[in-house]
């Protein structure tokens, strides 16, 4: 990272669905290569790439699970996190009602997004990706852009048309 202690350490966790469709794989690899990049170019200090499934059960049993304890305690850190920004993640972690044939029961289930970036700024929950806010979405997509920004600042802005603000990377 930067030599400037001042500078906050960022590292970012993402978590993929197991089982995403092709598609999704593809988004998937691409935002991993995209913070593999930003971690090389010293924008991030560290990130990490965790697995789930498809959906969680929120039956007691799945949380009594190491890897389901994980899942519903990540999800319950980014809701309250949504909450404390005015942000909702609700959207993209549905609780649906499941019907197993097989075992001849209904149960509710948390259904997880295929990419969600949590990002992290000195140990602390800074972001969640995607969210929305006010009727907008901010993607993963959208998020690594920012972080790949984080180094630009607007050094000079004016009302004049005239002149350009002038955009230079921090040191």
């Amino acid at each position: 990272m930067n030599a400037d202690t001042s500078q906050e350490a960022v590292t970012v966790d993402l978590h993929v669905r197991s089982l995403a469709p092709r598609a999704g794989h593809a988004q998937q690899n691409v935002a991993i290569e995209r913070l593999d990049d930003l971690e090389s170019a010293d924008r991030i200090e560290a990130f990490n790439v965790h697995v789930w499934g498809h959906q969680i059960s929120l039956s007691t049993a799945a949380a009594n699970t190491d890897a389901g304890q994980f899942v519903l305690d990540r999800v319950e850190q980014f809701r309250s996190w949504a909450a404390e920004t005015g942000r909702s993640v609700d959207s993209f972690f549905e609780t649906r009602r499941v019907e197993s044939e097989i075992m001849d029961e209904e149960y509710a289930a948390l259904v997880l997004p295929s990419l969600t970036l949590a990002e992290y700024r000195d140990g602390d929950l800074a972001f969640v990706a995607p969210c929305s806010d006010d009727g907008s979405v901010c993607t993963v997509e959208d998020r690594i852009d920012v972080l790949a920004a984080s180094g630009v600042t607007d050094v000079l802005q004016s009302d004049d048309p005239e002149l350009p603000s002038a955009v230079v990377e921090e040191e």
